[in-house]
């Protein structure tokens, strides 16, 4: 496969740029007392399907990383940060999220981002996962890193290469191109 040009990829932030399995996991430990949970045991894109969890206490949970993430104490996922600053060195930085409020995670993208990198990213909060495909289309690009495994299947049947960000609720029902880690998306762009 011939190198990506990193002014023609995508990323969800999610699942993908920020460890939001494992500050869910964190945050039912250490605050609704739930231990025995862990990231393999999320085999479903919708958290509520697989695990045996109230209802009340995911919502909650959730609703704190997305209406603020960095009090929530999410992370980024590891390599993240460094290789967004590569990407950034050659283009602007384009992030897609089903993300309701673009407010509280370009909080968080500032917090973790160098200030010259931070200032060259493009930044869609749509409210929705299934309407991807335009806002890419839109913005030139031609690979889209996610992992909603409906959304990838989705971007691939519009002509757009997705490469599914692993993880434990998309590793079946798929021949889609994968990455396991951010070192692996940064070798598909550089030397």
């Amino acid at each position: 496969m011939n190198k990506i040009n990193p002014a023609l990829i995508g990323f969800d932030i999610d699942g993908v740029v920020a460890d939001t399995g494992g500050a869910f996991i964190r945050i039912a430990n250490e605050e609704y007392g739930i231990n025995s949970i862990s990231l393999d045991d999320i085999t479903s894109f919708e958290v509520i399907d697989c695990l045996d969890v109230d209802q009340g206490i995911i919502e909650e949970i959730f609703i704190r990383l997305l209406d603020d993430p960095l009090t929530a104490g999410l992370q980024p996922m590891e390599d993240a940060i460094p290789v967004l600053h590569r990407f950034a060195d050659e283009a602007p930085l384009t992030f897609i999220t089903a993300r309701p409020h673009e407010k509280p995670i370009a909080r968080w993208l500032k917090h973790y981002l160098q200030p010259a990198t931070f200032e060259k990213i493009r930044l869609v909060a749509m409210g929705m996962h299934d309407n991807k495909t335009a806002y890419i289309k839109d913005l030139g690009l031609k690979y889209f890193v996610d992992d909603r495994l409906q959304t990838c299947k989705m971007l691939a049947n519009e002509g757009i290469t997705p490469l599914v960000y692993n993880q434990p609720w998309n590793k079946n029902g798929h021949d889609l191109p994968t990455v396991n880690d951010w070192q692996a998306i940064h070798s598909l762009c550089f030397d």
